[in-house]
């Protein structure tokens, strides 16, 4: 029996010819992350291990994200939590203020994570390193400690859901237009604890930011990961990153898969994620015709912060001016997007059109700070979820969409197309 990409990797980290689905096996970590949210948990659980060393002090990565920079005294004293913790031990990759970036769009632009590699992270957005052919999936702070202490950690190997990827896309349609068709078609428990496998010659018109969107967002289907085969433009963007060798694993022909879709995406429009669920979708055609105003756009994120989204926002916004009362919020996903922005004068874009451009951060993403929502109030974001309450307010409303049409929808004030 053939075995999927994400089978082949988690048997090579687990020292097996072969596994199945099911199998329960414990493998080798390639690399461990944590947060600031979900550091602090887990290095208290590691103290009280007998071993209370990390395992490798070049293979764990701690990214100071969700807060930063502190929004209060709690938020402080995790930080101070990672900060000595990360001291004490000597880890190589610790980034705080002025060095961070959103953990997910960081990682890879600084080439901590290649093809063939297995990596867990106390976050359930780890799933978006996919995108180089990598096995990479959210886990809780407990089984960071383990991992960090041990460097490895114990998996049910999923089973597989194949999506054939086929044509090209339209203008503006995007890899977040691609992933949120997805999850209207099979659920935000589609892909309950299965590899969501992306394969087809569609996959050449994906750029990488597009690809680590998709990635991104498995875990909202209910993906145990996301992963795409490596083709010339992921060796192109490991090798402009990264000085580590990588292993590129291909599915057998016979491997096998629970179910199989195929995605056109020529057919595709821009879509719109309505509340209170990522599965809750609409063509931008059908939604348009209703003109829901929004209060406040989010343009970032560990999905939607990287220099192709910032772009697209740009070129929408350039030489316009936002709606009345509306607020617009830029955040690029590392130090150097948000410089790379200020070489091409995006963030002057955003800026005369009335936008504020923040450091990078996760804090509007999950209703922590930098732009909380009051009660009634929508937001167009380019973010990953729109639970109730997610940025706010439990009688806010969040509607997700790609930064082409959160760009489109601050300048009219309601939910519509790129012109």
């Amino acid at each position: 029996m053939g075995m999927t990409m994400t089978q082949k990797i988690l048997a090579a980290h687990a020292g097996l010819d072969s596994v199945k689905a099911g199998d329960l096996i414990e493998a080798k970590l390639d690399l461990v992350l944590g947060n600031d949210i979900t550091s602090p948990v887990a290095i208290s659980v590691m103290e009280g291990f007998e071993k209370n060393k990390v395992f490798d002090k070049d293979k764990i990565a701690l990214v100071m994200d969700h807060f930063i920079p502190n929004k209060d005294i709690k938020s402080a004293e995790n930080c101070k939590t990672c900060r000595e913790f990360a001291a004490k031990n000597g880890i190589t990759n610790y980034f705080d203020v002025g060095q961070m970036g959103i953990e997910h769009a960081l990682l890879p632009e600084k080439g901590l994570v290649v093809a063939g590699d297995c990596v867990i992270g106390a976050d359930s957005h780890t799933c978006t390193y996919g995108a180089l052919g990598a096995f990479s999936t959210g886990v809780g702070s407990t089984d960071m400690a383990a991992g960090m202490a041990t460097g490895k950690a114990w998996f049910k190997v999923p089973g597989a859901i194949k999506f054939n990827i086929t044509g090209k896309p339209g203008r503006y349609v995007s890899g977040k237009d691609v992933i949120l068709h997805i999850i209207g078609e099979i659920g935000v428990d589609g892909a309950l604890y299965k590899s969501m496998e992306f394969v087809g010659d569609g996959i050449a018109e994906l750029n990488m930011d597009d690809r680590f969107t998709i990635a991104n967002m498995a875990i909202e289907a209910g993906g145990k990961n996301g992963i795409f085969p490596v083709d010339d433009s992921a060796k192109e963007y490991m090798k402009e990153h990264s000085d580590r060798s990588f292993e590129v694993y291909e599915a057998d022909e016979d491997a096998v898969y629970d179910e199989e879709y195929t995605i056109d995406l020529s057919s595709l429009k821009s879509t719109v994620s309505c509340p209170h669920l990522p599965e809750n979708t609409r063509t931008i055609d059908d939604i348009e015709k209703e003109q829901i105003r929004v209060d406040q756009a989010v343009i970032g994120s560990c999905t939607n912060g990287r220099i192709s989204d910032l772009r697209v926002a740009a070129e929408i916004l350039k030489g316009k001016k936002l709606a009345k009362n509306l607020r617009c919020i830029v955040i690029p996903g590392t130090q150097n997007i948000y410089l790379q922005a200020l070489k091409e004068g995006l963030i002057e874009t955003f800026i005369e059109a009335g936008a504020v451009v923040s450091t990078p951060t996760c804090g509007p993403c999950l209703g922590g700070y930098m732009g909380i929502l009051a009660a009634g109030e929508r937001c167009i974001s380019t973010t990953n979820r729109n639970f109730v309450g997610r940025m706010g307010h439990v009688d806010s409303e969040v509607y997700l969409a790609s930064p082409a049409v959160a760009a489109a929808s601050a300048v009219k004030g309601y939910i519509c197309a790129p012109e």
